[in-house]
């Protein structure tokens, strides 16, 4: 698996369980504050399509994992 997927894996993931906790119409319920966890993903989506710099990819290199290259990075 390249960088690129588990980077979108992540983001998805985290999206989808903090709206899980963080709306009140979910059956998990938690609290209205997971929807902060929301807006910080979704603004770090904006500036790393912006800057290219994503500190998850950071940590994934230095764990081994590589980049497709099919995106010409």
């Amino acid at each position: 698996m390249n960088i690129e997927r588990i980077i979108r894996i992540m983001a998805g993931s985290f999206i989808l369980i903090s709206l899980l906790l963080g709306t009140e119409a979910s059956p998990l319920y938690q609290s209205s504050n997971w929807l902060w966890f929301t807006a910080f993903i979704g603004f770090n989506l904006l500036q790393s399509g912006i800057t290219r710099f994503c500190p998850p990819e950071f940590l994934l290199k230095k764990l081994g994992f590589k980049h497709s290259g099919s995106c010409g990075v």
